[in-house]
């Protein structure tokens, strides 16, 4: 996996109730990118899926928002990377990841889902888990708290400015990135600390 990125994907749930709860980390760092730039995704019904082109470092890249809930994120994907031929090995998917605390940032080439239900659903509509992501961490729920109503609500004040922080630091780092320079941004953003 050297090649680069060509299409980033933001996950997250659509509807106004969930815009500012823990599990759209993804569609965030989107908004992030996007400053400045309001109305740049378009929604796009072919594809389920709000569109978007951006340049990074000097890269035009594709931007896509499922308009799917979480767990059906990879019709939107299959169905972009099949219409534009983008190999699994050129998209980056940027989710929430409970394994991780607020504030903390990975990067990660392939491998599992991890027990996120969006990504499992993303590997299994491509045929394969060979693409690169971001994940932005939320941390676990307290003792007793589902994790499925944890994500679908908002972090208080400190814990948000800490996942903000982290979606920050990505973006500061995806220059390195989308040029494939993987071990690069690996050291950069596994290295700060929140």
């Amino acid at each position: 996996m050297t090649q680069g990125i060509t299409l980033i994907i933001g996950l997250g749930n659509p509807g106004t109730e969930y815009a500012q709860t823990r599990h759209n980390a993804g569609f965030r760092f989107l908004d992030t990118l996007l400053a400045g730039n309001p109305g740049a995704l378009r929604s796009e019904s072919r594809f389920c899926a709000r569109v978007g082109r951006v340049e990074v470092e000097p890269r035009e890249l594709w931007l896509l928002a499922p308009a799917t809930f979480m767990n059906y994120s990879g019709e939107a994907v299959a169905k972009f990377a099949r219409y534009y031929k983008v190999p699994a090995q050129e998209i980056l998917v940027v989710h929430d990841d409970l394994d991780l605390p607020p504030g903390t940032v990975r990067l990660k080439l392939g491998g599992g889902d991890g027990g996120h239900h969006g990504v499992h659903d993303i590997a299994l509509r491509l045929g394969t888990g060979d693409f690169v992501r971001l994940r932005i961490g939320i941390g676990r729920p307290p003792a007793g708290q589902e994790a499925t109503s944890y994500v679908l609500r908002k972090a208080p004040a400190a814990e948000q400015e800490l996942i903000d922080a982290a979606i920050h630091n990505a973006h500061v780092h995806l220059g390195d990135i989308v040029r494939g320079r993987y071990q690069r941004a690996m050291n950069l953003l596994h290295a700060h600390k929140s």
